[in-house]
């Protein structure tokens, strides 16, 4: 009998790219593979260029830490997602739900609940975020990217599997990088990252530091969408707002990074070696989740830390410049202290065995 998965997760691609490494596995092993976002999300453009994934939009809302007229109206929305999903799981009668998160997904698990399939939900930050804990007391499992977060969890729910890793990553080719972005051998590439939504301060920071930055390396910006400037152009400096397919191959040629600290992209600059400068969104834009990452990064001696209200010009030349000097330091580090799991076959196990449970 044909088995059918479900996913769910969005609001940034963090909270998609663990979803996109899943479900090749099943799709290879005949699943039917379906997903529930939102309308109008970053995962639906993410998902649509997967092949053989029917994808479904509900309503959705989320909790922000700033007034606005939205927080009145999104509880509304979230009802309306619960029962959009509640109708859509009925209707398909997955075997079993995996939650990536996102508020998005809060629906989902609640519909999932109301129909009886179980859930597994992937938390990727040290700490959970709010969209997940509203949604564990209703989940199956809950599976962990470090091994600390289960201080955090109900023991009898927790599995540490460690940092999900795309296998595309794996496949990467320099040469391909380089053909891509016409970047040549005769400067270290630095790859500047500020999420898939963009930083407004590191694009600005950045671009006021390229005249120094381009000394010394050649520059690919991942600026988020909306955020290029056609105004800023120099040789060796090349930017875009957004790349998926091609980011193996990025990496592949890339000698250093400059990223925020979201989980996900973080545990796969480690798998790849790449000494990183992360720059954390601030307490005022987050709920810390990004510190704490950074911090536990920069205590095992994987990355360096600039937060964001210190970043300037200057400093972010500084401290590129002295990652740069110490790489190889940060690379033994890595190669001696990055965690050694297989994460993607432990959830895929983890998967088939509660779905031949329900």
């Amino acid at each position: 009998m044909v088995k059918k998965i479900m996913f769910t997760g969005g609001g940034s691609a963090g909270h998609v790219t663990v979803n996109l490494a899943l479900i090749p596995r099943f799709q290879a092993e005949g699943w039917t593979v379906e997903y529930i976002g939102s309308h109008t999300g970053i995962e639906k453009e993410l998902v649509a260029n997967v092949p053989g994934v029917n994808y479904y939009g509900i309503a959705t809302g989320k909790l922000r830490r700033y007034m606005d007229w939205n927080n009145v109206k999104d509880p509304f929305r979230v009802v309306k997602g619960v029962f959009q999903a509640y109708r859509i799981i009925e209707r398909s009668a997955p075997d079993i739900i995996f939650s990536k998160g996102g508020f998005v997904s809060v629906p989902v698990v609640l519909g999932a609940k109301l129909n009886r399939v179980p859930v597994i939900i992937h938390e990727s930050d040290l700490t959970p975020g709010l969209a997940n804990r509203i949604a564990i007391p209703f989940a199956t499992k809950v599976c962990t990217t470090f091994s600390d977060t289960d201080r955090h969890l109900p023991a009898g729910k927790v599995h540490y599997v460690g940092p999900i890793i795309r296998e595309a990553l794996n496949r990467g080719s320099l040469a391909r990088g380089r053909a891509w972005t016409g970047l040549t051998n005769d400067r270290p590439v630095l790859l500047v990252m500020g999420g898939s939504l963009g930083s407004h301060k590191i694009n600005l920071a950045v671009r006021e530091a390229l005249p120094n930055l381009l000394e010394r390396y050649q520059i690919l910006h991942l600026c988020g969408k909306g955020q290029t400037d056609d105004a800023v152009k120099a040789p060796g400096y090349i930017q875009v707002a957004y790349i998926q397919d091609e980011l193996p191959d990025v990496l592949a040629m890339t000698d250093l990074v400059v990223s925020r600290a979201g989980a996900n992209s973080i545990f796969e600059f480690l798998h790849l070696r790449k000494p990183m400068l992360l720059i954390p969104l601030t307490k005022a834009q987050s709920r810390g989740d990004q510190i704490l990452n950074a911090e536990s990064f920069h205590k095992a001696g994987f990355s360096d830390v600039l937060q964001e209200e210190s970043l300037t010009a200057e400093k972010l030349i500084a401290r590129i410049d002295r990652l740069y000097d110490d790489r190889q330091t940060y690379i033994r580090q890595m190669e001696t202290g990055a965690p050694h799991t297989d994460a993607l076959a432990n959830v895929v196990d983890l998967i088939k065995r509660v779905a031949s449970q329900s």
